[in-house]
């Protein structure tokens, strides 16, 4: 396959679009980014054209809106940190500053201000779900927010 010949626009179309492939225990998971195309938001530019904060940080998106998907009406998002013993966030907002950096800002379980700021050569995110915050307020909704700013999706959820 290596040695496959391609036209101009299929070699382009093969660099914009990335390799992802994932496998689950239960055949009846549902799909996860890795799974699904590229939102058209996300596809529109080419790979090759992003700087890796960019990719890292519409990829990182996807993963957030996915996980939301899963949490019932109790629980909210959050990240673990690996390495570290700085605990676990609440992400309450994400940014990149190309063409390397990563900013996850949010609170910690105690619900002091946190941010992270991060290299992409050295991201880890764990993404966990925490029980919400205010008990009485609907749960919030970081990725649905994060994907509507990716462009053309819908900011409900």
């Amino acid at each position: 396959m290596a040695d496959e010949i391609l036209t101009s626009a299929e070699a382009m179309e093969a660099a914009a679009l990335p390799d992802a492939h994932a496998v689950h225990c239960d055949p009846c998971t549902p799909p996860t980014p890795e799974q699904v195309p590229l939102p058209q938001s996300v596809a529109k530019k080419p790979v090759a054209d992003k700087s890796p904060a960019e990719w890292a940080y519409e990829r990182i998106i996807l993963y957030i809106k996915n996980f939301e998907e899963s949490l019932d009406a109790e629980h909210e998002i959050a990240m673990g940190f690996t390495g570290s013993d700085a605990g676990v966030m609440r992400i309450e907002g994400m940014g990149f500053f190309a063409p390397d950096i990563l900013t996850f800002y949010g609170a910690d379980q105690s619900g002091t201000k946190s941010q992270l700021i991060q290299h992409v050569s050295q991201l880890t995110v764990t993404l966990r779900a925490l029980p919400k915050q205010v008990p009485d307020q609907p749960a919030n909704r970081i990725g649905f927010r994060l994907a509507a700013d990716l462009g053309g999706e819908d900011a409900a959820g």
